[in-house]
Formats: structure tokens, C-alpha cells, sequence
């Protein structure tokens, strides 16, 4: 069975115009037209975070009285008005996303959003983060600036994972940081072999192997001696965990290559994670398959710092 990748890429002409009307599928021709698309917001908070409570009223509040229609996920819910779903039931009646977190709420977030067209506006409650775009701080300022149509809202390129046994697919994925297959906790190295485009690239014998998107080459992949990667280029990383031979370096590969991982059957026991949330314990030949998602995750970007700032940030650049 071959592994299809299903849906509708959005695209727009606009340059970098009004990215909200990108973001919906088309692109805008004014401020009030921008204020019209956006008619309905949805707040999701990380759990357990119970000095969130007064931002989460507060927000809602704010948003309300701009005549928008305010829909909270379960966590939210306790600290707001209104029924609480799930992050996937919000996201099906939402014009965009209001992620109260950190990058792992954000995360969950995308993933709940799917293949939808849907701008995420993500809000870090403690620190700032690679993927949460805004301080606390920031939250009414950047939301002025957003609803007004003067933010970009940039697309991410995230991964569809399939999972295929014998000649069956039996897990779909989408992941916007990376995806891991690596040993379980008490097994020894194991053997990867690994094709690209149909073509054989190598065996891994290590730990394990990094499949990132540029997103995620700040997280585990830097771990592990991956480089750094900006949003904007769209490639495929692949990072080796410990591997056994010194010369298996990282290696960034074009977009549109697709990636067969076969586990040896020999190696041991193997566990697929997806954006360090999602994934499952894989059997002996099975195949993962990953290839460009056409379907982009949209994120808000602040306009009060640039890429290069948050790593000066958040590697520390530049101190002693």
C-alpha cells in the first residue's frame, strides 16, 4: 500500500501582506476585511495552572468585548465561561488559536488543529520558548497588532509519519518538531537502515535516529549534535543518537525526499515518538515512512524580536 499524503496546500500571493488572509487559504485586501475573517478564537491552556486562572478570564473577557466569540478546551475551562472540550473539538469552530503554555502546549495544539489552515498565537507563561512567540507581557500588545492585520503568520512545514507493517499502515502521524525511533530502555543498540528517495543512504547502528524539521532542530536534535536549521528552509534533518561509528554525522536533506526507516529485526525493542508526545512501540521490519506534510502549521510571529534573538536568548550566545 503506498503512503498518500492527503489534503489542500494553502498558498496565497500576498507576499507579506496581511498573513491572516494567508492563513485562512486567501489573501485580504483590508484591515476590516482581516477583522471580518477573524470572528471566533479558541483558548487552550497547559494543565494544571492554576496561576493562569486571572489571564484566562482577563483574556476572555478582552476578546469578548471585541465581539469575538470565545471557545475554551477543558483546561481552560475551569478558570473561564462556557463548556470546555477537547482541543480537537475547539479546533473545528475556531478561526485561530490562542496557546497559553509553553512549546510543548503548542505542540499539542498543532496537533490538534490538524490539516486545518488555523494561526496559532503562542503565549509562554514562564520563560520564553523556541515556538511560543510571545512573553506574558506581550499578550494585549501582539493581540492589537494580530487582529489588526499587522502580524505575519508564517508556516512551519511539519512531517506525516506512517507506520507500515508488512503492507499495512497502521499509525498516521503529523509532526512538527521530529520523530524519534530509538531503543527502549534496557536494550542495546540498534540497527536502522535507512533510504531516501528510494535510494540506500546507510545503516544506523546507535541509540537511536532524529528525523527533525527545521522547527525541531532546536530540540532533541541539537541534543545530539544536529545543527541548527532557520524555520524559513525547508529540509529534513536526520540526527544519530550515540551512533557506533564516529563518521555518521548529521546529514540535512532536501524537503521533498521521502524517508523508508526499516528496524532490524535483530536489534532489539524500538519505540517511534512523534513531537515527544505521541508514538508507540514498533516490531521487527516494520517501516516508517516520513515525508513533507503538505499541510503547514501556521504560527503568529512576534514583532517585537527576531529569530536570531530567541537563540541569543535561549543558547546563551555570546556569554561567559
Amino acid at each position: 500500500m503506498p503512503f498518500a499524503l492527503q489534503g489542500k496546500l494553502v498558498a496565497s500571493s500576498a507576499g507579506s501582506r496581511d498573513r491572516i488572509g494567508v492563513s485562512l487559504g486567501r489573501a485580504v485586501d483590508s484591515v476590516s476585511e482581516v477583522l471580518m475573517l477573524i470572528q471566533s478564537v479558541g483558548l487552550c491552556i497547559k494543565p494544571h495552572q492554576e496561576q493562569a486562572a486571572k489571564t484566562v478570564r482577563d483574556l476572555q473577557t478582552w476578546l469578548q468585548d471585541r465581539g469575538l466569540q470565545v471557545v475554551l478546551d477543558k483546561e481552560a475551562a475551569h478558570f473561564g465561561e462556557g463548556e470546555g472540550l477537547t482541543r480537537e473539538e475547539l479546533a473545528l469552530q475556531v478561526d485561530c488559536v490562542i496557546s497559553l503554555g509553553g512549546d510543548g502546549t503548542l505542540i499539542g495544539v498543532a496537533r490538534a488543529v490538524g490539516k486545518r489552515p488555523t494561526p496559532i498565537f503562542g503565549v509562554n507563561l514562564g520563560t520564553l520558548g523556541f515556538l511560543t512567540e510571545f512573553t506574558i507581557d506581550e499578550l494585549y500588545p501582539g493581540l492589537e497588532k494580530f487582529l489588526s492585520g499587522e502580524l505575519e503568520t508564517l508556516p512551519r512545514m511539519r512531517l506525516r509519519v506512517g507506520v507500515m507493517r508488512k503492507d499495512a499502515l497502521i499509525a498516521d502521524y503529523l509532526a512538527l518538531n521530529d520523530v524519534v525511533i530509538a531503543k527502549m530502555a534496557l536494550a542495546r543498540m540498534i540497527e536502522l537502515y535507512v533510504r531516501a528517495g528510494g535510494s540506500d543512504v546507510t545503516s544506523y547502528h546507535a541509540d537511536g535516529l532524529i528525523v527533525s524539521t527545521p522547527t525541531g532542530s532546536t530540540g532533541y536534535s541539537i541534543s545530539a549534535g544536529g545543527p541548527i536549521v532557520m524555520p524559513g528552509i525547508h529540509a529534513v534533518l536526520l540526527t544519530p543518537i550515540c551512533p557506533h561509528a564516529l563518521t555518521q554525522r548529521p546529514v540535512v536533506l532536501p524537503e521533498d525526499l521521502e524517508l523508508e526507516i526499516e528496524v532490524d529485526p535483530e536489534g532489539g525493542e524500538v519505540q517511534l515518538t512523534v513531537d515527544g508526545q505521541k508514538g508507540m512501540i514498533l516490531g521487527s521490519s516494520d517501516r516508517v515512512l516520513i515525508r513533507r506534510s503538505i499541510n503547514d502549521a501556521l504560527l503568529v510571529a512576534s514583532p517585537f524580536r527576531t529569530r536570531f534573538d530567541v537563540l541569543r536568548q535561549k543558547l546563551r550566545w555570546g556569554q561567559r
